[in-house]
């Protein structure tokens, strides 16, 4: 591979990069701005998984290979039912 090559595809994932922090951006200030609104929903939920987890007595380290599930696929999909909730639970709120 030449360095011309080997300069665009550093080129190009900068910019891949950098398009992917500005796509995670917007949502990250949502959801700090959303937990700075109604804080004690942001305890509270966060309080309510952590007691499901403890009684359900489940740890990532403790079944192998669950560790490296979690930190791939599984933690954005609970990333995305855990916001899914916060919104249920703030348009609760604001319709009351």
């Amino acid at each position: 591979m030449s360095l011309a090559k080997q300069l665009h595809a550093v080129r190009t994932a900068k910019q891949r990069a950098q398009e992917a922090r500005h796509e995670l951006a917007v949502p990250a200030q949502a959801l700090l701005s959303r937990g700075q609104r109604y804080p004690l929903t942001t305890v509270g939920a966060a309080a309510g998984a952590g007691f499901v987890l403890g009684q359900l007595n489940v740890h990532p380290l403790r079944v192998p290979g669950l560790g490296a599930l979690m930190s791939g696929t599984a933690a954005e999909v609970v990333g995305q039912v855990t916001r899914l909730l916060a919104d249920f639970a703030q348009d609760q709120f604001n319709a009351s």
